[in-house]
């Protein structure tokens, strides 16, 4: 146990560096939800209840969708550039590389998700202490299991790269339309209502909703919790197997 927390530590350290040296990118990245958040929020204001509220969770869900979602693509660079290879004949431990990658990916979205509500308060979003904690918490477990799938994903593709593209983009946008993490599904036609239902990122829309207007009790978060665990169980079973039977050449 040792040994891997000592990996994961030193996957960490590795691979948050860049993104230490360089904050600026950090804010960069925030730039497509602070625009939904101030704009689409603003349009959006009286319209399904107590807007922020509403907005802000979905505005969270997104960023978690695209950011873990897509950290595979640093993994994907590195396999292209061969630097991973040089990372595989190193001792250190397959599982504490897939965690250590993850880690990193959902200590920038804790940091861009603290910053997006410290910006929507003002807004006339309240905070409800522990509701917003709990909810932070759920999406690290939904993070997990996004980002182990990412590195799956990454790892298939090399050295083209073109299948993770296609399949990213094209699994990303109907998992955010379908969840009603930008318009309230429940105005929308039945059959995509019943989409709607089979999509697990909609049980983690509604749970978020649910805790961050502080409802720790309501039924959506049970639902929500359980699709979260159940994504991050998948994804590192996926994840951890894919770097031990060593997709990776090297």
């Amino acid at each position: 146990m040792t040994t891997f927390l000592r990996d994961t530590a030193t996957v960490f350290s590795r691979e948050v560096r860049p993104a230490l040296r360089n904050p600026v990118a950090l804010v960069f990245e925030m730039g497509q939800p602070l625009l939904f958040l101030f704009l689409f929020g603003a349009l959006l204001d009286g319209a399904v209840g107590s807007s922020w509220q509403w907005f802000v969770p979905g505005i969270l869900v997104m960023m978690c969708l695209t950011g873990p979602m897509s950290s595979g693509y640093s993994l994907l660079v590195e396999l292209i550039g061969g630097s991973m290879e040089r990372l595989m004949v190193t001792p250190l431990s397959r599982t504490a590389m897939l965690v250590g990658r993850a880690l990193k990916a959902l200590v920038l979205l804790l940091v861009q998700a603290v910053l997006i509500i410290l910006m929507a308060i003002p807004l006339g979003f309240e905070l409800h202490a522990a509701g917003v904690l709990a909810g932070l918490a759920q999406l690290v477990v939904f993070g997990v299991g996004l980002g182990a799938f990412s590195f799956v994903l990454a790892l298939r593709s090399a050295p083209g790269g073109t299948l993770f593209y296609v399949v990213s983009q094209s699994i990303l946008f109907p998992l955010l339309l379908l969840s009603g993490v930008l318009l309230p599904l429940e105005s929308a036609p039945a059959w995509l209502r019943a989409i709607g239902q089979v999509n697990p990122v909609t049980y983690v829309v509604d749970a978020q909703r649910a805790l961050f207007a502080g409802d720790l009790a309501d039924p959506s978060v049970v639902y929500g919790t359980a699709s979260a665990c159940l994504i991050a169980a998948a994804g590192l079973a996926l994840g951890v197997r894919a770097m031990r039977k060593g997709l990776i050449r090297g």
